[in-house]
């Protein structure tokens, strides 16, 4: 079975996101979307609210799986029996920095990482810019899921 992983903080869980995502399920037998516990990272949402909403938004792929990880990527994936590692690259920016986190990964356990070009629709877009946008009522509706643009908004509005 090919098995691959997706790791992201996914604050919120976004178009460009779900391309990727997709994506790679297509090309894999399983695919984890794995939520990453980072504790340096200021979240809007919780991991659980993460993992929920990816889920959600991710239902219809019967091939993967929605989950969360403190600590090395590369740990999940020798506890999970996974050999790959997804990442999406907006930019000649992420590459590098992806380069270098794909190098050390398989220095340390031999995973490969694999990169995926983002569809160019969704190249400027990020979790942090879409909430910023969101912050000052612009229109991010076309960015997200339905469902996860109403608990955006919704939890704005908690902290406005």
């Amino acid at each position: 079975m090919r098995r691959a992983v997706s790791s992201g903080t996914y604050d919120p869980v976004h178009n460009g996101h779900l391309d990727i995502v997709s994506r790679a399920a297509d090309v894999f037998d399983e695919l984890v979307v794995l939520v990453a516990v980072n504790k340096n990272k200021k979240t809007l949402f919780t991991v659980e609210e993460r993992v929920d909403m990816i889920r959600e938004v991710t239902g219809h792929l019967p091939n993967v799986r929605v989950d969360s990880w403190q600590g090395l990527l590369v740990d999940y994936c020798r506890a999970n029996d996974i050999k790959a590692i997804v990442k999406g690259l907006r930019a000649v920016s992420d590459f590098d920095y992806e380069l270098q986190m794909a190098q050390m990964n398989h220095q340390l356990t031999g995973v490969e990482t694999l990169f995926m070009p983002t569809n160019p629709v969704h190249s400027f877009m990020s979790s942090s810019l879409i909430k910023e946008v969101a912050t000052y009522k612009g229109d991010v509706a076309h960015l997200l899921p339905d469902l996860v643009h109403d608990r955006l908004m919704k939890r704005l509005a908690e902290r406005a």
